[in-house]
């Protein structure tokens, strides 16, 4: 049976999970394709909370360390929010605690209750076992959650890395796209991501490795999602995501360029640590 048809939580509990995603050695020699392996996580992580809305980020920092991932995706990630997550930088002590490097790139950024305190910042992030080499927070398209009566506009949280993996520049894009029933926001925010990543192409001069983590809110078949798939590959894990407890539909996702990046495998990991369940994949980059 395929990887893709099986859950992580199945190789885990049949010990199986290293030898099904374990990274393959990069091919070498004459007339033979050069693959550097890149493991991948994708996860919306609940501002610390699990599918029980208790804030627990021991069990976040544990389901991660189990999938052992290079590079991982985080969506509702708070920065000294507020009570609901206790007031941590979220970001910066998974990072801390995985023994990886970080970019957070804020969707909000709000002045602090109490002067002096820090600011109070809710976005996504990038965590990486290898060296950033540099980052910037895009600004797409948004319907503000903190406006009372908001209208489509331009706003930032969606980071951007670039990374040196083995000697190859990839650059990691992490996303959360509208939630709301009406896809016209996410449309405008899938125009404005095809955007970013053709200027990235464009200002290499050659073609890029490129993938893209994230919680799009929309099934894969979503109208609203199709450009993406025109030059993006999903990875697809054979399993749904949301919600975690019994989910109904997939709704994060792995997606990498097709020239330059290949799926080797996907799954889907079967955890209540958040309300979401996160997809890894294992990725060979092209050289």
């Amino acid at each position: 049976m395929s990887l893709r048809r099986r859950t992580v939580e199945v190789l885990l509990v049949t010990g199986l999970l290293g030898a099904a995603l374990a990274p393959p050695a990069a091919a070498s020699g004459h007339g033979r394709e050069q693959l550097v392996p890149l493991r991948v996580v994708t996860y919306n992580i609940h501002a610390g909370a699990g599918m029980d809305n208790v804030f627990d980020l021991d069990r976040q920092v544990a389901e991660l360390r189990r999938l052992d991932a290079d590079v991982i995706g985080l969506q509702e990630v708070d920065v000294h929010w507020g009570d609901r997550s206790q007031g941590r930088d979220l970001a910066a002590e998974l990072a801390e605690r995985l023994g990886m490097q970080v970019s957070f790139a804020p969707v909000y950024s709000l002045d602090p209750v109490v002067p002096g305190a820090p600011r109070r910042e809710f976005g996504v992030a990038v965590l990486s076992r290898y060296r950033i080499v540099s980052a910037e927070n895009h600004e797409i398209t948004r319907l503000s959650t903190q406006d009372p009566n908001p209208v489509p506009a331009p706003a930032p949280g969606f980071g951007e890395v670039v990374l040196r993996v083995k000697g190859v520049p990839v650059h990691v894009y992490a996303t959360h796209l509208d939630y709301r029933g009406d896809p016209s926001v996410r449309t405008a925010q899938v125009s404005d991501t095809r955007r970013i990543m053709a200027q990235d192409q464009a200002s290499e001069g050659r073609p890029v490795h490129q993938v893209l983590l994230g919680d799009f809110n929309a099934e894969p078949t979503a109208p609203e999602l199709a450009p993406l798939w025109e030059s993006l590959d999903d990875a697809e894990p054979g399993g749904l995501t949301y919600p975690a407890l019994n989910p109904v539909k997939r709704i994060d996702y792995v997606a990498v360029s097709k020239a330059t990046v290949r799926v080797r495998d996907a799954a889907v990991a079967e955890t209540l640590a958040s309300d979401h369940r996160p997809v890894v994949a294992d990725l060979l980059l092209r050289r």
